[in-house]
């Protein structure tokens, strides 16, 4: 068992002995319940299915909340698959905490990223704009000529244009493990995580 799921629910900062300031994310890691095992024999490969948060039945579709009821499990707000070596002690109803992470571990958090909606090249690729000079004082933020001369006379694919930035799944791998408190089912590691504030994560072990 290497995964849980958990929401994102700030930043803080721990500081150093001697006196430097560490940023740190603090993650909900769990409680995330077991709602389905796969086993090698009837699904080809072992893995439990967990799921996290609470959803009221009315909200759940019906082949779904079918599915939790099978497990005889609450109806759980995001489900995730988690691949596993053994199933040895793993059941469904089982419930999983932040105590699965130790102060030390390398975890990768995955989520999507703040959606920014439709951005200029200079806030989406980094351009530096136009001259300020000369008269251009409609063109600092423009991106400038995107064709070419008269051969090939298109547009190559993949240019570096105006358009929608973030929300995309993303993941940011090898963040230290600083703080685990296993009551609150709480976990705090060094440097940035995706998302806002309580959005959902995946944390998985390196």
């Amino acid at each position: 068992m290497n995964a849980l799921l958990g929401k994102k629910l700030g930043m803080s900062r721990f500081f150093a002995a001697d006196g430097a300031a560490i940023p740190v994310t603090l993650l909900q890691a769990g409680p995330n319940t077991i709602v389905q095992v796969k086993t090698r024999e009837k699904d080809g490969y072992d893995a439990i299915q967990i799921g996290f948060g609470s959803k009221n039945e009315k909200a759940v579709t019906k082949p779904l909340l079918g599915h939790f009821r099978k497990g005889k499990v609450a109806p759980q707000a995001r489900l995730s698959e988690v691949r596993v070596e053994s199933l040895d002690g793993l059941d469904t109803g089982q419930v999983l905490g932040a105590d699965l992470f130790h102060v030390g571990d390398k975890v990768a958090v995955t989520a999507y990223s703040k959606g920014l909606g439709f951005q200029g090249t200079v806030r989406r690729h980094g351009f530096h704009g136009g001259p300020k000079t000369h008269g251009q004082s409609d063109r600092w933020r423009a991106p400038g000529s995107i064709g070419q001369s008269s051969s090939p006379s298109r547009v190559f694919k993949g240019m570096r244009m105006s358009g929608r930035m973030g929300g995309r799944k993303t993941t940011v791998k090898n963040l230290l493990v600083f703080m685990v408190d296993p009551e609150k089912n709480v976990i705090a590691v060094r440097g940035a995580v995706p998302g806002k504030k309580n959005s959902y994560v995946r944390i998985s072990k390196r």
